[in-house]
């Protein structure tokens, strides 16, 4: 910007006639304060006539933009209604978007980049694997109340075989069918028989894949589901099952040879009956238990030392560190203590569900679907953490925490879902705040209606910008729908209230229809600038690989478009309506009715511009001494002008000027005018007189008692101790 030689600026400036200046206070004096803004093209014409000093490359570009923003906000006066009547009709049109949102809570979509190489490895990985390799895992962790205390006890262990036989006992009814874990489990498959009834039956025994370390004892069959009939003994299940007596009884009716090879290569063997039981006196604990007979208690370090198997000693190990937790070793890596217990269900996964059931005869009447698995699947881990949560007495030693994959989805949807009373009660403090903070006692200054206003366009800003990300089809997050709403509603605002202030600002003897053209090229340039750097910076994060925070620039720079288009086309619509308002001398807010005063009509009757009496139709009289004497060389007459907060008024009495150095001299001058124009402003500005008690503002309290109190040594002392 050009800097201004000393003693000079718009107001000095003037037409005198020649030997007759003017004389004002230096700029920085009490006696005049230097006007804060010039437009640019003013400070070209200064810098063409060599009174001051700057660049004009960037003068002319900013002069040609305030004179568009000029000729923007003058058209807009002109058509406050239609432009808000239109501008309300596009942004309410877009906001209708959020209709179709989608938001996403898939972790692997949110934090996974596209492309990436953990993308490509877990699309190789389903490739070569089959959809048979993706499962769903379930857990129940359980931990001491004391911390440090050591888990591996019978008490314990038998505490966690309570939870999880209760989480492996859970049903759920849907569309007229009961599901259990042994119909929605991942196994790892069921091997093909000729003979049909010993395929049904191995079908129904085949046991779920369960990571526990339970499966060290006895205890570990009781989780397994599912038990199959035959003629002459009781029910077959996994803890009453001995493979090898099993496939003695059934080789007198058919040949098993291929099924004997192929549990001997798995090391079945007698699967869980050759195993200690964790409570020997359980009537249920088999003979051919090692303790049994001795009654003896397992000891637990020493079962749980090289982790546990499943039914197949080969193909099913669980190492001890995905069944523990919070492991003590000795010197030598052996295991002495340990501070956690862990056991996971996997589940098939909707399309392993959905393809296992597609040709069964018990689901033919339901309408049998992808979308249903899933259901069932969600349901069912839902009450798998209710029941086991609910297993546990409130006497208990030890806490148990259950979490499933539909927990998580649940988590991030409750975190992603937008809550409509944090929102709403944000937006309504903000339209309190503006409110408060913009009305005036006096009602021709006062702004209320248009900070509520100015709020509710920010919050349609918003909610269209977002509306337009949804029909592009951009994902919403939680960053989305936490942050982005209070964010874009801070930006918003603050463009709004530097517009509204900008204004006020407006002198008043600016056209009336050029007041909102004015206001733009005071302010728009800022706020362009603003919102620009803004734009770009959001479009830049929009880079980032991360889908999650791409999604979340991207919608934040829309946003930031939409609010920078609301202020500069909306909003300056809203300041003309105001304008009119304030014109027909109505009240804030209440604008349909009139202030008590607006019927008394104030007009100004200058006798004439040599005299600096001036007369209004209610005889109010303000007197200004004007100073005329001659220079020092001599060589000119020089009138001087008291400062504005001099110029008194007194009313039902003229008094005319008096001159205290004797002398005649007053010619019309710049000076003279400026006082004419001082008294155009105050024309139809009589101030309502509020009651003693609500002469409080906000405004005043913080002139008044908040700017003084920070001004003082002990509080500045204070605040660099805070730091």
């Amino acid at each position: 910007m050009a800097s201004v030689p000393p003693n000079t600026g718009e107001r000095g400036f003037t037409d005198s006639p020649p030997g007759h200046k003017t004389s004002y206070p230096a700029p920085g004096s009490d006696l005049l304060r230097r006007p804060s803004y010039c437009h640019a093209a003013f400070a070209l014409k200064q810098i063409s006539k060599g009174k001051a000093v700057g660049q004009k490359a960037p003068l002319w570009l900013r002069a040609q933009f305030q004179s568009l923003l000029f000729s923007l906000g003058c058209s807009i006066q002109r058509h406050c209604g239609k432009v808000l009547f239109i501008g309300l009709l596009v942004f309410g049109a877009l906001a209708v978007g959020l209709r179709v949102a989608s938001i996403e809570t898939d972790i692997e979509r949110l934090w996974v980049e596209a492309g990436s190489r953990v993308s490509q490895e877990l699309s190789y990985t389903k490739e070569k694997m089959g959809e048979e390799s993706v499962y769903t895992s379930q857990m129940l962790i359980q931990t001491p109340k004391t911390e440090g205390e050591n888990i591996l006890t019978q008490e314990a262990l038998l505490l966690h075989l309570s939870a999880a036989l209760a989480a492996s006992k859970v049903q759920v009814s849907m569309y007229g069918k009961s599901w259990d874990l042994n119909k929605i489990c991942y196994k790892s498959g069921v091997p093909i028989i000729e003979n049909g009834m010993i395929e049904r039956m191995i079908e129904k025994l085949f046991p779920c894949v369960i990571i526990t370390p339970l499966d060290c004892f006895w205890e570990g069959s009781q989780l397994q589901g599912g038990s199959a009939y035959l003629p002459g003994r009781r029910d077959i299940q996994w803890t009453n099952l001995d493979p090898i007596q099993l496939m003695e009884e059934l080789s007198q009716f058919t040949s098993l040879d291929g099924f004997k090879e192929m549990l001997d290569k798995a090391e079945v063997g007698q699967a869980y009956m050759e195993r200690p039981c964790l409570d020997p006196t359980d009537s249920e604990c088999p003979d051919s238990s090692p303790n049994k007979e001795s009654q003896a208690i397992p000891d637990m370090v020493a079962t749980l030392q090289n982790g546990c198997h499943g039914f197949s000693k080969k193909f099913m190990f669980w190492q001890k560190e995905l069944i523990l937790g919070g492991m003590s070793k000795g010197s030598s890596g052996e295991l002495k203590s340990a501070e956690a217990l862990q056991t996971m269900y996997l589940l098939m996964s909707p399309g392993q569900l959905y393809e296992h059931f597609k040709d069964d005869y018990e689901i033919h009447d339901i309408n049998w679907n992808e979308e249903k698995a899933a259901a069932i699947l969600e349901s069912w881990q839902r009450k798998f953490v209710e029941q086991a949560l609910q297993s546990i007495p409130q006497n208990a030693s030890q806490d148990v925490h259950a979490f499933s994959t539909t927990t998580l989805n649940d988590i991030m949807k409750s975190f992603s879902d937008v809550s409509a009373i944090r929102v709403a009660g944000g937006y309504l403090l903000m339209l309190a705040y503006a409110c408060v903070t913009m009305l005036r006692w006096d009602c021709s200054k006062s702004q209320g209606a248009v900070g509520l206003a100015g709020v509710l366009l920010v919050a349609l800003s918003v909610a269209s910008g977002l509306g337009l990300c949804s029909l592009l089809g951009i994902s919403f997050n939680a960053a989305t729908t936490q942050v982005l709403p209070f964010l874009a509603l801070g930006i918003g605002v603050d463009d709004m209230f530097l517009l509204a202030h900008a204004f006020t600002e407006t002198s008043l003897s600016t056209p009336l229809k050029e007041r909102t053209g004015e206001c733009l090229r005071r302010t728009g340039t800022s706020v362009a600038l603003t919102s620009i750097n803004n734009m770009i910076a959001f479009f830049m994060a929009a880079l980032v690989p991360i889908p999650a925070l791409r999604a979340f620039s991207l919608q934040a720079a829309i946003v930031v478009v939409f609010n920078f288009a609301m202020v500069l086309l909306i909003f300056p619509a809203i300041l003309s309506l105001d304008l009119q308002r304030r014109e027909d001398q109505r009240l804030d807010i209440l604008c349909c009715f009139y202030r008590p005063d607006a019927n008394d009509n104030h007009t100004y009757h200058p006798s004439s511009y040599g005299n600096p009496t001036i007369t209004t139709s209610t005889h109010i009289t303000t007197t200004v001494q004007a100073f005329t004497q001659c220079d020092s060389s001599g060589h000119h007459v020089v009138t001087i002008l008291p400062p504005t907060s001099q110029i008194s008024t007194s009313p039902s009495v003229i008094v005319p000027t008096v001159d205290p150095l004797g002398s005649q001299v007053f010619s019309p001058s710049s000076s003279t005018r400026d006082l004419l124009s001082q008294v155009k402003e105050t024309k139809g500005r009589r101030e309502c007189v509020p009651l003693p008690f609500l002469k409080w503002s906000l405004s005043d309290f913080a002139r008044e008692k908040y700017a003084p109190l920070l001004l003082k040594p002990e509080m500045k002392v204070s605040s660099v101790a805070g730091r």
